[in-house]
């Protein structure tokens, strides 16, 4: 019974998700023609993955210039393209791993943290954090109910000049907080601000 109970929890929030988002783009396509708000909104990405295999959530409410770049080990390259506050309570992080080398870069075992549970579901962002310096706490990668972390999961090595999409799931920190540090082993800290 509990496997039945976790099955439909999972695809609840698997549900949930989606809608949510397709509610978000919905609400994000009405308007009108012309000027007002907008003409002030950043274009958004509909690309295609240039990559195979990860299951990657779509990237929505990106402009052309990440939040932040954070050049990491083999020549990676982690672009932030937004951080977006949903109603649900959690914070969205998407961005693009790119191999900026001349060569295949394999993945390093650390970007999924070092926490056992994480760890035995496979590659993944599951290291990730959220830091809060303000309120001082720091936020992990959310986890479904058998453990797996909601992020990019399956990782695959990246052969020179490849880009995966990625993304990161967090709670969300207090609504006053808009500014938070994004932190992912093995790659520098950046502050990025947080929309929505």
């Amino acid at each position: 019974m509990s496997v039945r109970f976790t099955a439909k929890a999972r695809s609840g929030m698997v549900a949930w998700t989606l809608a949510a988002g397709m509610a978000a783009g919905v609400a994000g396509c009405g308007g009108g023609g012309g000027g007002g708000d907008d003409a002030k909104r950043p274009e958004r990405s509909a690309s295609a993955s240039q990559s195979s295999g990860s299951d990657a959530s779509p990237q929505e409410g990106q402009s052309d210039d990440p939040l932040a770049e954070l050049k990491g080990p083999s020549g990676l390259l982690l672009q932030i393209t937004s951080a977006q506050r949903d109603s649900g309570g959690f914070v969205t992080v998407n961005g693009n791993l790119k191999n900026d080398g001349g060569s295949t870069a394999v993945i390093p075992s650390n970007l999924g943290g070092n926490e056992t549970e994480i760890i035995k579901n496979g590659s993944s962002l599951g290291g990730a954090t959220l830091v809060d310096p303000t309120g001082r706490k720091r936020y992990y990668v959310l986890r479904d109910t058998d453990g797996r972390p909601l992020t990019t999961t399956g990782l695959p090595a990246l052969k020179s000049g490849e880009t995966l999409p990625v993304f990161m799931q967090f709670p969300a920190p207090p609504a006053t907080t808009s500014q938070v540090d994004f932190q992912l082993p093995g790659f520098p800290s950046a502050s990025i601000k947080i929309s929505g």
